[in-house]
């Protein structure tokens, strides 16, 4: 067994809800640190577990089994700057952006894909995560976690009926490139 560390988002409860530390207990998140940001509640996580996908899953099905509350995100933070970037990969800011300048290594860091006329753009981690274990400047097992969190993330949008009928609708609108 392996100590996995992760976030979850909820939704429907709120640092109001009546016996919230208590609740989260009694669903068996004992391993878990209660934090709020404003009214939003988000547990951190210590899990025990075979892997970080079962760790991950198990504390969503806990969390749920709690009349109201639903999981809204693992680890929020599927989009990253240059600062999150370094921190993660235990890397300098300037070696971050010497890679994504193409000024070191191989010139094919991966594009951001949001605020690129600002001066703060964002990558997605899983991309940004997948590229430097390429490279051997993290371990695959952070882009593996990497991946699979985003990966649920979107599922956990999907779980939304209407969210799953509009993204459908969009899809068949768009042009089917592989």
């Amino acid at each position: 067994m392996n100590t996995y560390n992760f976030s979850l988002v909820l939704g429907g409860i709120s640092n109001r809800t009546p016996l919230l530390e208590d609740k989260i207990y009694s669903a068996g998140c004992d391993d878990a640190l209660v934090c709020f940001y404003g009214s939003t509640v988000y547990l951190q996580f210590d899990r025990e577990a075979k892997s970080f996908q079962d760790a991950v899953l198990s504390a969503i099905q806990q969390m749920e089994s709690l009349s109201d509350c639903r999981v809204t995100a693992v680890d929020a933070g599927g989009y990253v700057g240059i600062s999150d970037i370094a921190e993660r990969s235990d890397l300098t800011k300037q070696s971050i952006s010497l890679l994504k300048e193409g000024k070191r290594g191989s010139g094919d860091f991966p594009s951001p894909l949001y605020r690129l006329t600002g001066k703060q753009p964002l990558w997605q981690w899983s991309e940004v995560a997948e590229w430097l274990a390429s490279y051997e400047k993290i371990p695959k097992q952070l882009a593996e976690h990497a991946e699979l969190v985003s990966n649920l993330n979107l599922a956990l949008q999907l779980r939304d009926n209407k969210v799953r009928i509009k993204v459908g609708e969009l899809m068949e609108a768009l042009p089917n490139k592989h």
